[in-house]
């Protein structure tokens, strides 16, 4: 049985303005992005689902009509921050996870 569970990954502080980390939970490599024009932290996986390349913590942060969005630094494909689906209307999706601020701390929720 699978079960959901908060753990504090990062010092928000540590995260740059519009940009991204990288940080790792067992076996598994995150994003965590802060959009200075939201004022809001995203996480989502760090492979790109077109390459399989961990690159998405490096990629560019910005928004497709509103929609918070991550740009593979490397092929320039698109995700959202909030459901992870394509932007580029193609197949590749990537996986999103919710995320929490508290006492200056980034918390992430993972399925374990």
């Amino acid at each position: 049985m699978k079960t959901l569970t908060w753990f504090k990954a990062a010092l928000a502080s540590d995260i740059p303005l519009n940009g991204g980390a990288c940080i790792k939970y067992k076996e598994i490599q995150i994003a965590i992005f802060y959009s200075e024009d939201q004022k809001k932290f995203y996480a989502c996986q760090n492979l790109c689902p077109h390459k399989k390349q961990m690159v998405l913590s490096r990629g560019i942060i910005g928004d497709k009509g509103g929609e918070p969005k991550v740009a593979c630094p490397l092929h320039k494909k698109s995700f959202s921050l909030i459901s992870g689906k394509n932007l580029n209307n193609e197949d590749f999706q990537i996986k999103t996870y919710p995320v929490r601020l508290e006492e200056g701390y980034v918390y992430i929720e993972i399925e374990e």
